[in-house]
């Protein structure tokens, strides 16, 4: 595999609260979609946390283990040399700004960019989600659930990221609506090559959408494989997937 990010045996603590990770070995491809799976507490959110350099305003930190971006140990950078490296973050809840536009809150992705390019910025996220184009000039705060998480992967993928990470995407969204919205990123990651690790507690649509999976359970990898191959364990089935096949 040739691995864009690579976290190798990782261990994250919280003080007097002992691992929230121990020994987690986990890669996404260049352009592959991963998804990690697991249910509440399991570790998914510190992962995410200790993947952008934000697990330190939380209270925790890396007792063990490296993360790498393009082969290169970035465990020690700031968040924000990390997102300048090209990882990018939909946090879970969203969190768009509620008093801007919908332009405003693109327009605060693309601050990212050369400035000569971001003129241009705009014109490729409404191709790729065209119900924010309809809505460009309307607060953000005034839009539905699913337009608001469309704004925030909008926001996160018009600086170009070659990583997104996507934190509960289906959260507080009917499944329909999520589907939806998860078939539309995986076009854009693909017209613009970026690579995703999408924390999921929804597995059934989550490995529609992936092409490899990992599944945490209490802090230690459970389970991993393609898609397929974990979609189709009997511990996934009885597990997450409701005792019936993927």
């Amino acid at each position: 595999m040739d691995a864009l990010f690579a976290i190798e045996g990782l261990s994250v603590g919280y003080a007097r609260k002992g691992l929230a990770l121990e020994n987690i070995i986990l890669a996404v491809p260049r352009g592959g979609v991963v998804a990690l799976l697991g249910a509440n507490g399991a570790g998914k959110t510190t992962l995410i946390r200790a993947a952008t350099g934000l697990i330190q305003f939380h209270g925790g930190s890396v007792a063990a283990g490296v993360v790498r971006f393009a082969g290169e140990p970035v465990h020690k950078l700031s968040p924000h040399a990390r997102v300048r490296l090209g990882i990018a973050q939909v946090p879970e809840g969203r969190l768009v700004f509620k008093k801007l536009s919908v332009e405003d809150n693109l327009k605060v992705g693309a601050a990212i960019l050369p400035a000569s390019l971001r003129k241009d910025s705009l014109d490729p996220i409404y191709q790729m989600f065209p119900r924010l184009l309809e809505r460009r000039h309307q607060a953000a705060g005034w839009l539905s659930g699913g337009e608001q998480q469309m704004l925030a992967l909008g926001r996160a993928l018009i600086g170009r990221p070659k990583l997104l990470l996507v934190d509960e995407l289906s959260l507080g969204l009917a499944p329909l609506i999520v589907r939806s919205i998860y078939q539309q990123l995986r076009g854009a990651a693909e017209s613009l090559g970026t690579a995703m690790l999408v924390v999921e507690q929804n597995a059934r649509l989550a490995l529609e959408f992936a092409d490899h999976a990992y599944v945490l359970d209490r802090g230690r990898m459970a389970l991993s494989g393609s898609a397929a191959e974990v979609a189709a364990s009997d511990a996934m089935r009885a597990s997450y997937l409701g005792g019936e096949s993927a």
